[in-house]
């Protein structure tokens, strides 16, 4: 019988699942060496819509089972989750409208909409901006009685406590060390922050070299890199490109740029880890990791499959 949870990691994934045992009245404590704006999490764009991750079955389960909770979300403004027309673009040719996107309303772009593009889609999806809404996760889990240990590293996970009788694995990329698993590998993104922009909706070009453009509520994140690399520093010559092309295809001015994020998107190449398995003490571990560029659209639908690993979900 599960008593106590710990939870490594204090990005979107390890405090979605944090706040599902806290709020179920488990004792529930999340241990990370990176919290709050030093997390990955932080660094995202943060926009709802299944990317660089797999299995792709799986992948997009999760990812609506996410969007029907983000939704609801919506519907409160403190929360930090809006819903957006996100405007997804091809360079190259036809873009497909992904058959999961269908029922959710989306529709094939006309010409006059397509600023340098061939080919585009729309769909309305949650927005969540990050330096709201992970400060909402991070207090519904303290308000359900919650607590958070930053600047705590583990050289394995048989390291936590062993009062805490189960084990959630959300350290991200930095399970490679800490499983450690050679299958994950570091998409580095990197992206410009801009002050607010009026675009009433969001882009997206997946096509190389990657490019989106999103709006918050009080700024505008341009992006963006994804390339294989571990190299957390920003690069000023990729911050130029990066905010030459949105501004280039938004027919605007070079805005400002008013900061600059490097997070690693956590890529892994067999697919997204979720899974119950033991310890080396005997304590239950499971795995919820490896979700590439997916860390929030799949953030819901993932905690809840780790409560029905756990056995918890009824």
């Amino acid at each position: 019988m599960v008593k106590s949870v710990a939870i490594v990691g204090a990005g979107v994934s390890g405090l979605t699942c944090a706040v599902l045992f806290a709020e179920r009245s488990y004792r529930t404590v999340i241990f990370a060496e990176e919290t709050g704006e030093r997390t990955t999490s932080a660094a995202a764009a943060a926009i709802w819509y299944p990317y660089d991750a797999e299995p792709a079955d799986s992948v997009i389960a999760w990812a609506l089972e996410t969007y029907k909770v983000l939704v609801g979300l919506s519907r409160d403004s403190q929360t930090g989750v809006s819903m957006i027309e996100l405007r997804s673009f091809s360079r190259t040719g036809e873009i497909p409208i992904p058959e999961w996107a269908i029922p959710l309303g989306a529709k094939r772009l006309v010409r006059d909409m397509l600023p340098v593009f061939n080919s585009g889609f729309a769909l309305g999806v949650p927005l969540m901006d990050t330096t709201i809404y992970l400060d909402y996760l991070t207090n519904r889990f303290v308000n359900a009685g919650g607590s958070i240990n930053g600047n705590v590293r583990f050289e394995k996970l048989e390291k936590v406590d062993p009062k805490f009788d189960l084990v959630i694995n959300c350290a991200g990329i930095g399970a490679r060390t800490l499983v450690p698993d050679a299958d994950l590998e570091p998409h580095r993104g990197q992206v410009a922050i801009v002050p607010k922009l009026d675009l009433g909706h969001a882009v997206v070009c997946d096509d190389f070299p990657l490019m989106y453009a999103i709006p918050r509520a009080n700024d505008c994140v341009f992006g963006g890199t994804n390339e294989l690399s571990d190299h957390h520093d920003v690069d000023p010559a990729t911050t130029s490109r990066i905010v030459a092309g949105c501004s280039r295809v938004l027919k605007i001015d070079k805005p400002k740029v008013l900061a600059e994020r490097v997070g690693l998107r956590p890529f892994r190449k067999s697919g997204v880890r979720l899974e119950r398995n033991r310890l080396r003490d005997g304590r239950t571990v499971i795995h919820n990791y490896g979700h590439g560029g997916s860390g929030f659209t799949l953030s819901w639908g993932c905690a809840k499959k780790v409560l029905d690993l756990a056995g918890l979900s009824g």
